[in-house]
């Protein structure tokens, strides 16, 4: 299995002379993940997040910073051609990041080149050709699946193969956007016929998106020890879901308008390079349950293929902001709850010849726990809106106009400075007027 090598960018004795990256919760120099951000309304440009600054990586190539690296990658708009990188030459910019950053004599001539994180404006990281969302967190599956099959919650193919399905990438939009309820068709359970009108349902899913790097060639496969080669970063994602309309519409081919309105992803792209320290071995597989086929089966990845991230999901109602008062933590839970990896997935979708592209997105589905406390949506949370949660001033089924959904993610690994994601957050707004 080709996973990225832990070096001297990971010590836990690496400091910058940027002081409040040190000990940063998000962006310690251990990190030095990649976005694209603006200024008042100027272009967007590449920029490598450190403590509570950016690093405008254009300008840095302007003044000969990153000599030896690819000028037209660094200085574009998106980094769809960051990502098309090799992952040596990934790695290699790490390297001189981590130093500009590091050693001291650096400091005067990169300080100039820092950008207050609070003045910044975060845009979507790559043009995202094709988004595909995956369904590995198998306690969602039996949670779900218990509320609609109690007799039978997980279908039979779940545990041979990696289920997912084709996503709308257009409805993606970077952390902070605000998302609009929207419209659909439902059918009440005594009704003879649908109606039209807004989503009162409305839910969020905790996910981790996977972005693709170097892609594969129409009809080539990407075998599984190769996987991971082709896989650029990580961040958020929560995939918004009306779930009245979901119930309605997913037979017989699955989730339509349920899904399509809107994701929200974390601005930041986790490199895989920044991540080696938090692979580790996946949980066993419980007894009785079949080995996978050999494609999506790799021993090495079985011994550390999986990704150990600790994830949390917070609620704040608009009554709750307007009183100071923090928000709420609705769950928490480990990605050690996916069944398959990251490598399984992302072989698995090209296993047919399927073409990936540089800065295409995966999801993992939604992930949660065994317990009440880690699930990761309110469907489970409220056993489908049966037993509502408390929250300050009130109680939800489902979210509500003004309710603020929040994403956070720390990558953690004993010996290692922990690196977070950024975060993933959306306000829920009212739904447009029907018309007609």
């Amino acid at each position: 299995m080709s996973r990225p090598v832990i070096d001297h960018t990971h010590s836990d004795e690496l400091k910058s002379w940027v002081e409040s990256a040190n000990g940063h919760k998000d962006f310690p120099i251990q990190n030095l993940p990649f976005g694209v951000f603006s200024v008042k309304g100027d272009a967007p440009r590449i920029g490598v997040a450190i403590g509570d600054y950016v690093l405008d990586v254009k300008a840095a190539v302007t003044v000969g910073l990153l000599a030896g690296h690819d000028a037209d990658v660094l200085t574009s708009d998106t980094l769809n051609a960051y990502m098309d990188m090799s992952p040596a030459k990934r790695l290699a910019l790490r390297h001189i990041l981590s130093a500009l950053l590091s050693d001291e004599a650096n400091k005067d001539k990169v300080q100039p080149l820092l950008v207050a994180a609070s003045d910044v404006s975060m845009h979507l990281p790559a043009r995202i050709g094709d988004y595909t969302d995956f369904y590995v967190g198998i306690h969602h599956a039996m949670n779900v699946g218990a509320l609609f099959r109690p007799d039978n919650p997980l279908l039979p193919n779940y545990k041979h193969v990696p289920i997912g399905y084709h996503g709308r990438a257009s409805s993606i939009r970077v952390s902070g956007t605000p998302v609009v309820r929207p419209n659909g068709q439902t059918k009440a359970p005594t009704a003879d016929t649908p109606s039209f009108g807004p989503s009162k349902r409305m839910d969020y899913e905790l996910e981790i998106g996977v972005w693709i790097g170097q892609g594969n060639a129409l009809g080539q496969p990407i075998a599984i020890d190769d996987a991971m080669n082709h896989v650029a970063g990580f961040c958020l994602l929560n995939d918004w879901s009306a779930r009245d309309f979901q119930a309605w519409e997913y037979q017989p081919l699955g989730p339509f308008l349920a899904k399509n309105f809107m994701s929200t992803i974390s601005a930041w792209v986790i490199t895989t390079e920044a991540m080696a320290p938090f692979f580790t071995a996946p949980k066993p597989r419980p007894e009785g349950d079949p080995k996978p086929l050999p494609y999506i089966w790799s021993d090495a990845d079985q011994a550390g293929g999986a990704l150990s991230i600790d994830l949390k999901v917070s609620i704040s109602s608009e009554e709750m902001r307007k009183a100071g008062t923090p928000a709420a933590q609705l769950s928490e839970g480990p990605t050690s709850n996916m069944y398959w990896t990251v490598a399984q997935i992302v072989t698995h979708h090209a296993s047919n010849g399927c073409n990936l592209n540089a800065g295409d997105l995966l999801g993992s589905g939604t992930i949660s726990a065994p317990e009440r406390s880690g699930f990761g949506s309110l469907l489970e949370i409220t056993s489908g809106g049966a037993n509502p949660v408390e929250i300050p001033g009130g109680t939800r089924t489902f979210a509500e106009d003004g309710d603020q959904i929040s994403l956070s993610a720390c990558a953690k690994a004993d010996g290692y400075v922990s690196i977070g994601f950024g975060p993933c957050e959306g306000t829920i707004l009212p739904a447009p007027a029907l018309v007609g």
